[in-house]
């Protein structure tokens, strides 16, 4: 198999990377006793005291691993592609960061209990990596929504991007202006958008076809196979 051919196989690790996640959610909640899903944030699955840390953290795991994958592959698809916007090849980039970031950053602080307990480990997990990885979505999504609908061939990625930002807004106003008996199903607004916007993104670099005409010699273009 070239080498081209097996960059567009490995970006579909982000479809597999979504149903890590929400095998990771499915058998989380099946082996966390009384876990409410309306007020509770899915992270509180893989706290390190909650009852189904083992089973999720190891489908977390897996997820976070083939989601930055995905996008590395991606960045490496559309780094070079003159026919793509540099906007968007920016948005891209950060999307990446975002993903790294979080796969990293929740790997090595998970909350330590349910909610936040005012620990070391939780000021990491609520107030460094998650403000991180949510500036990051936020600017990542905004650019390959501006530079996607400049070129034909990413404008229906480009749309799905600003759906996911809208979601996430949603989420968001829905956190801060509801009882909290609802926090868990305003922030899947935002979780699950972005675990879903990374299999598209999956699915864009595998069926993309470009001019290539910048990529490195011997690479064999979407066109060429």
């Amino acid at each position: 198999m070239n080498s081209g051919k097996l960059m567009r196989l490995l970006s579909l690790s982000g479809v597999i990377a979504a149903v890590f996640y929400f095998l990771h959610v499915y058998f989380g909640v099946q082996n966390y006793p009384h876990y409410n899903s309306l007020s509770q944030a899915v992270s509180d699955l893989t706290a390190i005291d909650a009852p189904s840390f083992v089973v999720a953290s190891r489908f977390s795991s897996l997820y976070s691993l083939f989601a930055v994958l995905c996008c590395t592959i991606l960045c490496l698809i559309v780094t070079g592609r003159k026919e793509i916007n540099r906007i968007f090849r920016l948005g891209i980039a950060l999307y990446t960061i975002m993903n790294w970031v979080s796969g990293a950053g929740y790997t090595l602080f998970p909350l330590s209990s349910k909610g936040f307990q005012g620990t070391f480990q939780d000021i990491m997990h609520f107030y460094v990596v998650t403000i991180a990885v949510v500036v990051l979505s936020i600017l990542s999504l905004l650019f390959i929504f501006v530079g996607g609908l400049r070129e034909r061939r990413t404008k229906g990625i480009a749309i799905l991007g600003f759906i996911v930002l809208l979601l996430m807004l949603f989420g968001s106003i829905g956190i801060g202006i509801f009882p909290k008996e609802y926090f868990g199903l305003f922030e899947r607004f935002s979780a699950f958008s972005v675990v879903l916007y990374t299999a598209f993104l999956g699915v864009f670099g595998y069926t993309y076809r470009g001019s290539g005409e910048a990529l490195p010699e011997n690479w064999e273009t979407p066109d060429e196979a």
